[in-house]
């Protein structure tokens, strides 16, 4: 199957709407002509429709329930878009629960002026992503907004996975010992934003990490792997993720030397003055699971997507620390000592999701 979304001709008469008009939010023709020609032809199935609810069948007894906003900058970026990571962001934060994605919502706030052709490719992106996730589309609602109040097109996504297993997949089921698996390198994301945000050249075109990862989980869960806690790598990067987690369970992370980093997201991340623990992900996770599981759920992760290079990072330390401790994660450098991983003082790249 191809990564990249194929872009159709726009259905919507173009040449007599060129952009999104404050009428396409008034609840008038057409908005009725928006939605019906737009969403509905592309997102229709046997949930959508002209109801202000989607009516679910929920037979699982543990559901799963996830919301997020999406305002990257750019709309459209190296290795993806604002509609793809809608998506998949959402597909993901399900999948760290341990849930297999079945329904999402989608909203759209409208920019008066957007070029409608920017709007159907990006509906056509989160067409592709959606197939590609296996969820379903079941609601949705259109605004738009005056000129100037809006950077384009802001997405908002809910989304209900279903949680087929008896595992606590959870930041309290950590344990002593633990390793700590990543599923690929770092920082790709953030870098990829950065150099087509800012006009940055660099030998080697950087693209965004961004893909949906609940099938490497159920991979791994259906395995039967013994997966304790799952966390995708967002905003903030590896380092902020496992002070998180590490607070939340009240231990101690130790993390080896070496950490997967590309060379071009190493040497852009120099030039910039940028850490890559610290960068955004949008197709990177880290699990908390036994040290007698990580070779297994290596192989699994490596069979589900062959170019992905999961490794172990890390530990949970046996000693819990003192409460409240001087720090959560520590790093070993390559001088003998430990250089501690805290939260950042300053904010980190807006507009990254």
């Amino acid at each position: 199957m191809s990564l990249r979304p194929h872009f159709g001709p726009c259905p919507l008469p173009i040449q007599h709407y060129p952009q999104v008009l404050m009428a396409h939010g008034s609840g008038g023709r057409m908005m009725h002509h928006l939605i019906e020609q737009m969403f509905l032809a592309t997102f229709g199935n046997e949930q959508t429709g002209h109801h202000d609810a989607a009516c679910l069948d929920l037979s699982h007894p543990h559901i799963a329930f996830t919301t997020d906003s999406y305002v990257v900058s750019p709309i459209f970026f190296p290795g993806g878009d604002i509609g793809r990571m809608a998506i998949y962001g959402t597909v993901n934060d399900l999948a760290m629960a341990g849930a297999r994605p079945l329904y999402l919502s989608l909203s759209f706030i409208l920019e008066e002026g957007l070029s409608m052709e920017t709007l159907w490719q990006v509906v056509q992106s989160i067409r592709f992503a959606a197939n590609q996730a296996q969820v379903a589309i079941v609601t949705g609602d259109t605004k738009v907004v005056e000129r100037g109040k809006c950077d384009g097109l802001y997405i908002n996504t809910s989304g209900i996975g279903s949680i087929e297993h008896a595992w606590d997949i959870s930041p309290a089921s950590i344990r002593a010992g633990d390793a700590i698996l990543i599923n690929g390198d770092l920082g790709r994301h953030a870098i990829a934003i950065m150099a087509q945000r800012e006009g940055l050249a660099f030998e080697t075109t950087l693209e965004s990490d961004l893909a949906p990862l609940a099938r490497a989980v159920l991979a791994l869960i259906e395995a039967g792997v013994e997966i304790h806690c799952l966390r995708d790598l967002t905003r903030g990067g590896l380092a902020t993720a496992l002070n998180e987690l590490a607070q939340a369970a009240h231990c101690l992370v130790q993390l080896g030397e070496t950490i997967p980093v590309s060379e071009s997201v190493a040497g852009a991340s120099e030039i910039l003055g940028l850490d890559p623990l610290y960068l955004a992900n949008e197709g990177r996770f880290v699990a908390f699971l036994p040290p007698s599981q990580v070779q297994r759920a290596i192989a699994i992760l490596q069979a589900v997507d062959p170019d992905s290079t999961p490794q172990q990072i890390g530990v949970v330390e046996a000693d819990l620390p003192p409460s409240p401790p001087p720090f959560w994660v520590k790093m070993h450098t390559p001088f003998g000592g430990n250089r501690i991983l805290d939260y950042r003082n300053v904010d980190g790249l807006p507009r990254i999701c």
